[in-house]
């Protein structure tokens, strides 16, 4: 057993959370407001945005990652800019990989906190307006305190689903050790080689890890309810 764990390289796990964690607090950051926007507003134009956010839901992963590689290579603008500017390589490139995870990890961050401020009390809001408190505030100490379980369902699926990504880290990033190579292109590259037993293990790891992860935010989200009724 002791042979068996000191065999077992942790630096592509290593990377996988510290991609995860970097990509969720950004993704946060981005869906708070786009989020709340969307569920307040009535323009004709929602379901479009809406659509437009959700693409990475349905999207092959091969095709997303192929057109977010293209447009972090040197030959775009984009990775033209960034190469010649910050001296920063974006394709192959663990920075690369946090702008893929980004883009793909989105709407897993965005849709349960729209849903969370949707199914909010309208009442609720029009009296935090009414007593003279902005949109800002009213977004941060009203709003975002009532959607507790909705938040952290956002949170935990977004790190969880960022942690087991691999078409798209795989095109993106590749598999460079310590750099872009995660758990995910870890095991495929295990299979690849026939290394059933490591295979097995790390993919045992990441199947506990992913079974704790949503056992968690159930456990919460039935308690939650609990305190309502």
């Amino acid at each position: 057993m002791i042979d068996t764990i000191n065999s077992i390289n942790f630096e592509p796990f290593i990377l996988s959370f510290k991609l995860a964690t970097i990509t969720t607090i950004i993704l946060f950051t981005l869906a708070l407001p786009l989020s709340w926007w969307l569920s307040q507003t009535k323009t004709k134009f929602k379901p479009y945005i809406e659509a437009l956010t959700s693409l990475p839901i349905v999207l092959p992963p091969s095709v997303l990652g192929f057109y977010i590689l293209i447009s972090l290579s040197n030959n775009s603008p984009i990775g033209h800019f960034f190469s010649e500017h910050f001296n920063i390589e974006l394709a192959f490139s663990f920075a690369g990989l946090v702008i893929a995870s980004c883009f793909y990890s989105f709407p897993f961050m965005l849709q349960p906190m729209q849903s969370g401020f949707e199914g909010l009390n309208k009442r609720m809001l029009e009296a935090s307006y009414i007593s003279g408190k902005s949109r800002l505030t009213t977004l941060l100490r009203v709003a975002l305190p009532n959607i507790k379980p909705s938040l952290l369902t956002a949170l935990v699926v977004t790190f969880a689903h960022t942690v087991g990504e691999f078409g798209v880290v795989l095109m993106v990033g590749g598999s460079i050790p310590g750099q872009t190579k995660v758990a995910s292109v870890a095991i495929y590259e295990m299979v690849e080689t026939m290394d059933y037993k490591n295979a097995h293990i790390y993919s045992a790891i990441m199947l506990l890890i992913s079974f704790v992860v949503l056992l968690s935010v159930y456990i919460f989200n039935a308690k939650a309810r609990e305190l309502k009724i």
